[in-house]
């Protein structure tokens, strides 16, 4: 901190734990975290050598973060668009695991990992009774098609076919809600 200006260093020094509470509340991962307020107060010295003195160094602090947030939320989207499991129309895998969002990644994430799960239940419930039985038993309960096909009697082709038409319509029906949760 430039010794040239007091107030600067008693405003972070005064203001860096609940600006890094601020950012933990929308960022889950504190190496973000820290990344996102080493980012704050960097420019936060970089205003003060090449601009005018800072009329509220804290509200601008906090203006700074948000920005930050919303730039690792938009790189975290791009990511998602490369991955989107909706777009792989040819794949008959819909991993759960793989197209939720992380657990771990905040408050935002946690929510949109609820109503996507939600979703994919009422989804569920919109299939055939054969095409649901083929699809919780493979993707949820993670048994494999020939062990499925010695359970049930039917043939591992007509249970292929049963899950690819259960994924065509997930994908359809849950589509929308992901890409809307995950800002895609």
């Amino acid at each position: 901190m430039p010794e040239r200006d007091p107030q600067l260093t008693e405003t972070v020094v005064r203001e860096q734990g609940r600006l890094k509470h601020f950012i933990r509340k929308w960022v889950g991962d504190e190496a973000d975290v820290e990344d996102v307020l080493q980012d704050v107060f960097y420019e936060l010295v970089q205003a003060q050598q090449f601009m005018k003195p800072l009329q509220n160094a804290t509200a601008w602090m906090y203006r700074v973060a948000r920005n930050r947030i919303t730039d690792l939320f938009r790189r975290r989207r791009t990511e998602f668009k490369r991955l989107n499991p909706f777009d792989q129309a040819d794949d008959d895998t819909l991993s759960l695991e793989e197209w939720l969002p992380s657990k771990e990644a905040g408050p935002e994430a946690a929510y949109a990992r609820r109503v996507l799960l939600e979703e994919l239940d009422a989804a569920l419930e919109e299939l055939p009774k054969e095409q649901r039985d083929v699809f919780i038993a493979h993707e949820l309960e993670g048994l494999s098609f020939k062990e499925l096909a010695e359970q049930t009697g039917l043939s591992v082709n007509t249970l292929l076919s049963r899950k690819h038409y259960a994924v065509i319509h997930l994908r359809q029906r849950l589509k929308s809600i992901y890409e809307e949760y995950l800002h895609v």
